[in-house]
Protein backbone atom coordinates (compact mmCIF):
# COMPACT_ATOMS: atom_id res chain seq x y z
CA UNK A 1 0.00 0.00 0.00
CA UNK A 2 1.55 3.30 -1.04
CA UNK A 3 1.10 6.67 0.56
CA UNK A 4 -0.74 9.39 -1.36
CA UNK A 5 1.03 12.40 -2.75
CA UNK A 6 1.33 15.04 -0.09
CA UNK A 7 0.18 17.84 -2.37
CA UNK A 8 -1.77 17.41 -5.60
CA UNK A 9 -0.43 20.49 -7.39
CA UNK A 10 3.22 19.48 -7.75
CA UNK A 11 4.44 21.15 -4.57
CA UNK A 12 6.02 18.15 -2.86
CA UNK A 13 5.37 17.73 0.84
CA UNK A 14 7.73 16.54 3.55
CA UNK A 15 6.87 12.83 3.26
CA UNK A 16 7.57 12.71 -0.45
CA UNK A 17 10.79 14.70 -0.07
CA UNK A 18 12.03 12.33 2.64
CA UNK A 19 11.07 9.26 0.62
CA UNK A 20 12.88 10.46 -2.50
CA UNK A 21 15.99 11.16 -0.44
CA UNK A 22 15.80 7.63 1.05
CA UNK A 23 15.48 6.15 -2.44
CA UNK A 24 18.87 7.69 -3.17
CA UNK A 25 20.29 6.39 0.11
CA UNK A 26 19.34 2.76 -0.46
CA UNK A 27 20.31 2.85 -4.13
CA UNK A 28 23.91 3.73 -3.34
CA UNK A 29 24.58 2.36 0.14
CA UNK A 30 26.27 -0.74 -1.36
CA UNK A 31 27.90 0.69 -4.49
CA UNK A 32 30.93 2.31 -2.87
CA UNK A 33 30.86 0.78 0.64
CA UNK A 34 33.84 -1.41 -0.17
CA UNK A 35 36.17 1.57 -0.62
CA UNK A 36 36.77 2.03 3.11
CA UNK A 37 38.11 -1.53 3.50
CA UNK A 38 40.08 -1.86 0.25
CA UNK A 39 43.49 -2.17 1.96
CA UNK A 40 42.13 -4.94 4.21
CA UNK A 41 40.56 -6.81 1.30
CA UNK A 42 43.72 -6.41 -0.78
CA UNK A 43 45.71 -8.06 2.00
CA UNK A 44 43.23 -10.84 2.87
CA UNK A 45 42.51 -11.78 -0.76
CA UNK A 46 46.11 -11.34 -1.97
CA UNK A 47 45.01 -8.93 -4.71
CA UNK A 48 47.02 -6.48 -6.81
CA UNK A 49 46.32 -2.71 -6.90
CA UNK A 50 44.49 -2.99 -10.23
CA UNK A 51 42.46 -6.03 -9.08
CA UNK A 52 41.31 -4.39 -5.86
CA UNK A 53 40.49 -1.20 -7.74
CA UNK A 54 38.36 -3.28 -10.07
CA UNK A 55 36.24 -4.38 -7.10
CA UNK A 56 34.79 -0.87 -7.36
CA UNK A 57 35.00 -0.79 -11.15
CA UNK A 58 33.06 -4.04 -11.68
CA UNK A 59 30.01 -2.66 -9.87
CA UNK A 60 29.92 0.51 -11.94
CA UNK A 61 30.59 -1.50 -15.12
CA UNK A 62 27.48 -3.59 -14.42
CA UNK A 63 25.49 -0.40 -13.91
CA UNK A 64 26.75 0.93 -17.24
CA UNK A 65 25.87 -2.23 -19.14
CA UNK A 66 22.34 -2.70 -17.80
CA UNK A 67 21.13 0.92 -17.52
CA UNK A 68 19.70 1.34 -21.06
CA UNK A 69 17.79 -1.95 -20.81
CA UNK A 70 16.35 -0.95 -17.44
CA UNK A 71 15.14 2.24 -19.10
CA UNK A 72 13.26 0.23 -21.71
CA UNK A 73 11.83 -2.10 -19.08
CA UNK A 74 10.69 0.76 -16.90
CA UNK A 75 8.99 2.52 -19.80
CA UNK A 76 6.99 -0.69 -20.32
CA UNK A 77 6.07 -1.83 -16.77
CA UNK A 78 6.20 1.32 -14.63
CA UNK A 79 8.33 3.01 -12.01
CA UNK A 80 7.53 2.07 -8.42
CA UNK A 81 7.58 -1.73 -8.68
CA UNK A 82 10.98 -1.63 -10.37
CA UNK A 83 12.44 0.74 -7.79
CA UNK A 84 11.25 -1.37 -4.83
CA UNK A 85 12.29 -4.66 -6.44
CA UNK A 86 15.76 -3.34 -7.20
CA UNK A 87 16.38 -2.15 -3.63
CA UNK A 88 15.44 -5.66 -2.49
CA UNK A 89 17.64 -7.30 -5.15
CA UNK A 90 20.69 -5.39 -3.90
CA UNK A 91 20.53 -7.37 -0.65
CA UNK A 92 21.04 -10.76 -2.33
CA UNK A 93 24.67 -10.53 -3.58
CA UNK A 94 25.51 -8.51 -0.47
CA UNK A 95 24.31 -11.41 1.69
CA UNK A 96 26.60 -13.76 -0.28
CA UNK A 97 29.73 -11.68 0.40
CA UNK A 98 30.66 -13.67 3.56
CA UNK A 99 31.29 -16.69 1.29
CA UNK A 100 33.99 -14.91 -0.75
CA UNK A 101 37.41 -16.61 -0.67
CA UNK A 102 39.19 -14.99 -3.60
CA UNK A 103 39.36 -11.68 -5.40
CA UNK A 104 37.62 -13.29 -8.40
CA UNK A 105 34.63 -14.22 -6.24
CA UNK A 106 34.54 -10.70 -4.88
CA UNK A 107 34.50 -9.24 -8.39
CA UNK A 108 31.59 -11.48 -9.44
CA UNK A 109 29.42 -10.48 -6.48
CA UNK A 110 30.28 -6.82 -6.92
CA UNK A 111 29.19 -7.10 -10.56
CA UNK A 112 25.88 -8.64 -9.45
CA UNK A 113 25.34 -5.77 -7.02
CA UNK A 114 25.77 -3.34 -9.89
CA UNK A 115 23.09 -5.07 -11.96
CA UNK A 116 20.46 -4.06 -9.37
CA UNK A 117 21.41 -0.39 -9.04
CA UNK A 118 19.93 1.02 -12.30
CA UNK A 119 16.49 -0.22 -11.30
CA UNK A 120 16.62 2.56 -8.72
CA UNK A 121 18.91 5.24 -10.14
CA UNK A 122 17.63 5.24 -13.73
CA UNK A 123 13.97 4.86 -12.87
CA UNK A 124 14.01 7.47 -10.09
CA UNK A 125 15.08 10.22 -12.48
CA UNK A 126 12.34 9.23 -14.94
CA UNK A 127 9.83 9.22 -12.07
CA UNK A 128 10.85 12.73 -10.99
CA UNK A 129 10.81 14.09 -14.54
CA UNK A 130 7.23 12.83 -15.04
CA UNK A 131 5.74 13.87 -11.72
CA UNK A 132 7.14 17.39 -11.24
CA UNK A 133 7.79 20.53 -13.22
CA UNK A 134 9.91 23.66 -12.92
CA UNK A 135 11.54 24.54 -9.58
CA UNK A 136 9.77 21.64 -7.83
CA UNK A 137 11.45 19.19 -10.19
CA UNK A 138 14.89 20.70 -9.59
CA UNK A 139 14.39 20.58 -5.81
CA UNK A 140 13.34 16.92 -5.89
CA UNK A 141 16.32 16.05 -8.10
CA UNK A 142 18.69 17.74 -5.68
CA UNK A 143 17.08 15.94 -2.73
CA UNK A 144 17.48 12.62 -4.53
CA UNK A 145 21.13 13.44 -5.29
CA UNK A 146 21.60 14.42 -1.63
CA UNK A 147 20.19 11.04 -0.62
CA UNK A 148 22.55 9.36 -3.06
CA UNK A 149 25.45 11.22 -1.49
CA UNK A 150 24.29 10.24 1.98
CA UNK A 151 23.96 6.62 0.86
CA UNK A 152 27.45 6.66 -0.58
CA UNK A 153 28.82 8.01 2.69
CA UNK A 154 26.75 5.70 4.90
CA UNK A 155 27.88 2.55 3.13
CA UNK A 156 31.56 3.42 3.46
CA UNK A 157 31.20 4.68 7.03
CA UNK A 158 29.15 1.77 8.35
CA UNK A 159 31.20 -0.97 6.69
CA UNK A 160 34.50 0.64 7.65
CA UNK A 161 33.58 0.93 11.31
CA UNK A 162 31.94 -2.48 11.49
CA UNK A 163 35.22 -4.08 10.40
CA UNK A 164 36.91 -2.48 13.40
CA UNK A 165 34.86 -4.79 15.62
CA UNK A 166 33.79 -7.78 13.49
CA UNK A 167 35.17 -9.60 10.45
CA UNK A 168 34.40 -8.02 7.10
CA UNK A 169 32.43 -11.13 6.15
CA UNK A 170 29.99 -10.55 9.02
CA UNK A 171 29.88 -6.83 8.29
CA UNK A 172 28.53 -7.54 4.81
CA UNK A 173 25.71 -9.53 6.42
CA UNK A 174 24.69 -6.42 8.35
CA UNK A 175 24.76 -4.41 5.12
CA UNK A 176 22.38 -6.91 3.48
CA UNK A 177 19.88 -6.46 6.32
CA UNK A 178 19.98 -2.68 5.82
CA UNK A 179 18.96 -3.09 2.18
CA UNK A 180 16.07 -5.36 3.11
CA UNK A 181 14.81 -2.73 5.53
CA UNK A 182 15.22 -0.10 2.82
CA UNK A 183 13.04 -2.06 0.40
CA UNK A 184 10.19 -2.06 2.93
CA UNK A 185 10.56 1.66 3.61
CA UNK A 186 10.52 2.61 -0.06
CA UNK A 187 7.55 0.30 -0.76
CA UNK A 188 5.53 1.96 1.98
CA UNK A 189 6.55 5.56 1.37
CA UNK A 190 6.87 6.03 -2.40
CA UNK A 191 3.62 7.14 -4.09
CA UNK A 192 2.44 5.45 -7.27
CA UNK A 193 3.01 7.34 -10.51
CA UNK A 194 0.30 9.75 -11.62
CA UNK A 195 1.61 10.63 -15.07
CA UNK A 196 3.27 7.42 -16.25
CA UNK A 197 2.05 6.07 -19.61
CA UNK A 198 3.30 2.59 -20.49
CA UNK A 199 5.11 2.02 -23.77
CA UNK A 200 5.11 -1.71 -24.57
CA UNK A 201 5.82 -1.35 -28.28
CA UNK A 202 9.39 -2.45 -29.05
CA UNK A 203 9.47 -0.65 -32.40
CA UNK A 204 8.39 2.59 -30.77
CA UNK A 205 11.10 2.15 -28.12
CA UNK A 206 13.73 1.64 -30.83
CA UNK A 207 12.54 4.79 -32.57
CA UNK A 208 12.82 6.69 -29.31
CA UNK A 209 16.29 5.22 -28.75
CA UNK A 210 17.43 6.45 -32.16
CA UNK A 211 16.07 9.93 -31.46
CA UNK A 212 17.78 10.09 -28.08
CA UNK A 213 21.13 8.93 -29.47
CA UNK A 214 20.98 11.87 -31.89
CA UNK A 215 19.89 14.37 -29.23
CA UNK A 216 22.72 16.92 -28.73
CA UNK A 217 21.68 17.70 -25.15
CA UNK A 218 21.81 14.05 -24.13
CA UNK A 219 25.11 13.54 -25.94
CA UNK A 220 26.60 16.45 -24.02
CA UNK A 221 25.25 15.23 -20.68
CA UNK A 222 26.56 11.71 -21.31
CA UNK A 223 30.05 12.93 -22.22
CA UNK A 224 30.15 15.20 -19.18
CA UNK A 225 28.85 12.45 -16.90
CA UNK A 226 31.62 10.14 -18.12
CA UNK A 227 34.28 12.57 -16.88
CA UNK A 228 32.45 13.31 -13.60
CA UNK A 229 32.35 9.73 -12.33
CA UNK A 230 35.78 8.97 -13.80
CA UNK A 231 37.23 11.57 -11.45
CA UNK A 232 35.06 10.71 -8.43
CA UNK A 233 35.76 6.97 -8.53
CA UNK A 234 39.45 7.43 -9.19
CA UNK A 235 39.81 9.95 -6.38
CA UNK A 236 37.92 8.15 -3.63
CA UNK A 237 39.16 4.67 -4.50
CA UNK A 238 42.91 5.19 -4.56
CA UNK A 239 43.17 7.86 -1.88
CA UNK A 240 42.38 5.00 0.51
CA UNK A 241 45.46 3.07 -0.60
CA UNK A 242 47.50 6.29 -0.41
CA UNK A 243 46.43 6.98 3.18
CA UNK A 244 46.82 3.35 4.27
CA UNK A 245 50.54 3.52 3.44
CA UNK A 246 53.38 5.37 5.13
CA UNK A 247 53.47 7.91 6.63
CA UNK A 248 49.73 7.84 7.40
CA UNK A 249 48.88 4.15 8.10
CA UNK A 250 45.14 4.79 8.39
CA UNK A 251 42.96 1.94 9.71
CA UNK A 252 39.64 0.96 8.08
CA UNK A 253 37.77 3.03 10.66
CA UNK A 254 39.93 6.08 9.95
CA UNK A 255 39.44 5.62 6.23
CA UNK A 256 35.69 5.41 6.82
CA UNK A 257 35.82 8.71 8.72
CA UNK A 258 37.35 10.41 5.69
CA UNK A 259 34.10 9.90 3.84
CA UNK A 260 32.43 12.29 6.26
CA UNK A 261 33.32 14.84 3.59
CA UNK A 262 30.40 13.34 1.69
CA UNK A 263 28.10 14.89 4.28
CA UNK A 264 29.07 18.27 2.88
CA UNK A 265 27.44 17.09 -0.31
CA UNK A 266 24.18 16.55 1.58
CA UNK A 267 24.36 20.20 2.66
CA UNK A 268 25.57 21.87 -0.53
CA UNK A 269 23.67 19.85 -3.14
CA UNK A 270 20.18 21.15 -2.18
CA UNK A 271 21.60 24.65 -2.63
CA UNK A 272 22.11 23.74 -6.27
CA UNK A 273 18.33 23.68 -6.60
CA UNK A 274 18.38 27.44 -6.04
CA UNK A 275 21.64 28.25 -7.80
CA UNK A 276 21.03 26.44 -11.10
CA UNK A 277 17.84 28.31 -12.14
CA UNK A 278 19.59 31.63 -11.43
CA UNK A 279 22.92 31.26 -13.23
CA UNK A 280 22.21 28.37 -15.59
CA UNK A 281 23.57 24.87 -15.94
CA UNK A 282 26.62 25.85 -18.01
CA UNK A 283 27.99 28.38 -15.53
CA UNK A 284 27.23 26.06 -12.62
CA UNK A 285 29.07 23.13 -14.22
CA UNK A 286 32.13 25.18 -15.26
CA UNK A 287 32.56 26.78 -11.86
CA UNK A 288 32.04 23.54 -9.96
CA UNK A 289 34.44 21.58 -12.18
CA UNK A 290 37.09 24.22 -11.49
CA UNK A 291 36.42 23.90 -7.75
CA UNK A 292 36.66 20.12 -7.93
CA UNK A 293 39.94 20.26 -9.87
CA UNK A 294 41.37 22.57 -7.23
CA UNK A 295 40.47 20.04 -4.55
CA UNK A 296 42.09 17.19 -6.49
CA UNK A 297 45.32 19.18 -6.89
CA UNK A 298 45.40 20.03 -3.18
CA UNK A 299 45.42 16.33 -2.22
CA UNK A 300 49.14 16.46 -3.02
CA UNK A 301 49.78 18.32 0.25
CA UNK A 302 51.61 16.42 2.99
CA UNK A 303 49.45 16.69 6.16
CA UNK A 304 46.54 14.26 6.38
CA UNK A 305 44.19 17.05 7.52
CA UNK A 306 45.06 18.95 4.35
CA UNK A 307 44.22 15.92 2.21
CA UNK A 308 40.84 15.56 3.93
CA UNK A 309 40.08 19.26 3.37
CA UNK A 310 41.05 18.89 -0.29
CA UNK A 311 38.73 15.88 -0.65
CA UNK A 312 35.90 17.96 0.79
CA UNK A 313 36.47 20.69 -1.80
CA UNK A 314 36.61 18.18 -4.65
CA UNK A 315 33.48 16.39 -3.43
CA UNK A 316 31.38 19.56 -3.17
CA UNK A 317 32.27 20.57 -6.70
CA UNK A 318 31.51 17.12 -8.07
CA UNK A 319 28.15 16.74 -6.32
CA UNK A 320 26.83 20.06 -7.61
CA UNK A 321 28.10 19.27 -11.11
CA UNK A 322 26.19 15.99 -11.00
CA UNK A 323 23.02 17.68 -9.77
CA UNK A 324 23.24 20.31 -12.52
CA UNK A 325 23.75 17.67 -15.21
CA UNK A 326 20.79 15.59 -14.04
CA UNK A 327 18.56 18.67 -13.90
CA UNK A 328 19.70 19.48 -17.44
CA UNK A 329 18.51 16.06 -18.64
CA UNK A 330 15.21 16.17 -16.75
CA UNK A 331 14.45 19.62 -18.20
CA UNK A 332 15.52 19.13 -21.83
CA UNK A 333 14.40 15.54 -22.45
CA UNK A 334 10.60 15.27 -22.70
CA UNK A 335 10.15 11.87 -24.43
CA UNK A 336 11.54 8.52 -23.31
CA UNK A 337 12.80 9.92 -20.02
CA UNK A 338 13.60 6.56 -18.49
CA UNK A 339 15.53 5.46 -21.57
CA UNK A 340 17.35 8.80 -21.60
CA UNK A 341 18.28 8.30 -17.95
CA UNK A 342 19.50 4.81 -18.79
CA UNK A 343 21.73 6.09 -21.59
CA UNK A 344 23.10 8.81 -19.34
CA UNK A 345 23.90 6.39 -16.54
CA UNK A 346 25.49 4.00 -19.02
CA UNK A 347 27.95 6.71 -20.05
CA UNK A 348 28.32 7.95 -16.47
CA UNK A 349 29.24 4.54 -15.07
CA UNK A 350 31.43 3.66 -18.03
CA UNK A 351 33.39 6.69 -16.88
CA UNK A 352 33.51 5.25 -13.35
CA UNK A 353 34.80 1.89 -14.57
CA UNK A 354 37.38 3.56 -16.79
CA UNK A 355 38.45 5.79 -13.90
CA UNK A 356 38.90 2.83 -11.57
CA UNK A 357 41.01 1.02 -14.15
CA UNK A 358 43.15 3.88 -15.50
CA UNK A 359 43.72 5.41 -12.07
CA UNK A 360 44.74 1.95 -10.82
CA UNK A 361 47.31 1.71 -13.59
CA UNK A 362 48.46 5.27 -12.83
CA UNK A 363 48.74 4.49 -9.10
CA UNK A 364 50.74 1.32 -9.75
CA UNK A 365 53.05 3.26 -12.09
CA UNK A 366 53.38 6.69 -10.48
CA UNK A 367 51.79 6.49 -7.04
CA UNK A 368 49.38 9.18 -5.90
CA UNK A 369 51.05 11.86 -8.07
CA UNK A 370 50.34 9.78 -11.18
CA UNK A 371 46.71 9.31 -10.14
CA UNK A 372 46.22 13.04 -9.57
CA UNK A 373 47.60 13.83 -13.03
CA UNK A 374 45.06 11.49 -14.66
CA UNK A 375 42.20 12.94 -12.59
CA UNK A 376 43.04 16.52 -13.58
CA UNK A 377 43.11 15.57 -17.26
CA UNK A 378 39.62 14.05 -16.93
CA UNK A 379 38.24 17.17 -15.26
CA UNK A 380 39.81 19.43 -17.87
CA UNK A 381 38.04 17.37 -20.54
CA UNK A 382 34.74 17.78 -18.66
CA UNK A 383 35.19 21.54 -18.56
CA UNK A 384 35.91 21.64 -22.29
CA UNK A 385 32.72 19.65 -23.01
CA UNK A 386 30.55 21.95 -20.88
CA UNK A 387 32.08 25.14 -22.32
CA UNK A 388 31.76 24.02 -25.92
CA UNK A 389 28.44 22.17 -26.01
CA UNK A 390 26.17 23.31 -23.16
CA UNK A 391 23.77 26.18 -23.92
CA UNK A 392 24.21 29.54 -22.26
CA UNK A 393 22.12 30.93 -19.36
CA UNK A 394 19.23 32.03 -21.58
CA UNK A 395 18.31 28.46 -22.49
CA UNK A 396 19.67 26.46 -19.53
CA UNK A 397 17.45 24.66 -17.04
Amino acid sequence: MSAPFDDPDDRPGLLLKLTMALVGVFAFIQVYSIQSILPQLQRDLNASVVEIGNSVGMTVLAVALISPFIGLLSDAIGRKKLIVGSVFALAIPTALMPLVGSVQGLLILRFLQGLAVPGVSVVAIAYIGEEFRGPAMVRIVTLYVSGSVLGGFSGRFILGHLTEYIAWQSAFGVMAVLNLAGAVIVWRGLPDSRHFVANTRFRSSMTTLGQLLRNPSLQTACALGFTVLFALIGLFTFVNLHLAQAPYHFSSGQLANIFAVYLLGVVVTPLAGRIIPRIGVRRTVLSMLALSALGVALTLVRPSWGIVAALAIAACGTFITQSATMSFIAYRITQGRSLASGLYYSAYYCGGFTGAWLCGVAYAWGGWHGTVAVLLLAQALGGLIAWRFMPGPATAA
